[in-house]
């Protein structure tokens, strides 16, 4: 049977993610992303899935830059889930929840209910969590803490939580994307994925700094007519101002076109990445 890694406990919203497009599969809960992807370099699991950006908050940060300086391994689908965050407490604290002197959850989730907490229970404390399922969990098994947690509602039926306050995140539209990665450079094949094809690069530049550089290689790509649908950038960890960028294309990696620009980024002097071409599969609600 596949194994599959995921950014854990039970209740995540990886987990979630990753229990919709591998239903049947045996799942791994992993503490954290590096040992999510590690499990797979390492032969403890067949694929990986973890969280690398969210419309409210961008880039997961550690996601990009353990696939560039960290791992080997290839994108082999793309999740897309819509996120709703819930305000939870213990049964037994639910009728004065809002006297909580502290809340926990993911770095991520508590930015996504920013307003909320400023608004709302501005004099309480936040904590950051591995994961918001985590932090529900630390509320279930301590009843005595006069704490909340910010996570879904899966999670507050997994862990014996009531939801006292519901959709707190900021803006409606809350949706993250999650990558499948394994050690072959492969496309998984789902049912119901989107027909759009997509392939990630991760290119170096040279580092003379010509002026003009970051235009050509963008010429690079608009000459040929290659889609892109997202283009960041992260600090290469060996000076300021020395960057990676990371490049989703609408395009399959091994079109005549993909094989011209890897050509051309050469002779620039660019160094690229591939992490493969996949499809995207969207989940349902929580």
């Amino acid at each position: 049977m596949t194994k599959i890694a995921y950014l854990g406990p039970e209740a995540s919203f990886t987990h979630l993610a990753t229990k919709h497009i591998f239903p049947v599969q045996q799942l791994l809960p992993m503490r954290t992303i590096p040992e999510c992807i590690e499990a797979v370099t390492e032969g403890r699991a067949d694929l990986a899935v973890v969280p690398v950006e969210n419309a409210l908050e961008g880039t997961v940060p550690l996601t990009i830059d353990y696939l560039y300086h960290e791992a080997h391994v290839y994108i082999q689908a793309e999740i897309l889930a819509p996120i709703a965050q819930h305000l939870m407490v213990h049964p037994d604290r639910k009728d004065a929840w809002d006297q909580v002197e502290r809340i926990y959850s993911h770095p991520h989730a508590l930015a996504q209910c920013h307003k909320y907490l400023s608004y709302r229970l501005p004099h309480v404390e936040t904590e950051q969590y591995a994961s918001t399922a985590a932090a529900a969990k630390l509320c279930a098994d301590h009843p005595d803490m006069n704490i909340a947690a910010i996570a879904n509602e899966t999670a507050a039926h997994a862990y014996g939580l009531t939801i006292v306050e519901r959709d707190i995140h900021d803006f409606h539209f809350n949706h993250t994307r999650f990558l499948v990665v394994g050690p072959k450079n492969q496309q998984i094949d789902v049912q119901n994925h989107q027909p759009q094809i997509k392939t990630t690069w991760m290119l170096k530049l040279p580092q003379d700094d010509r002026p003009g550089l970051l235009h050509q290689v963008l010429s690079v790509f608009a000459w040929r007519r290659l889609n892109l649908s997202k283009i960041e950038s992260r600090p290469l960890k060996t000076g300021l101002g020395h960057y990676f960028f990371i490049v989703d294309i609408l395009e399959q990696e091994d079109h005549i076109m993909m094989k011209g620009a890897v050509e051309e980024l050469t002779f620039l002097g660019c160094s690229v990445k591939n992490l493969g071409s996949y499809y995207t599969y969207e989940t349902s609600t929580e």
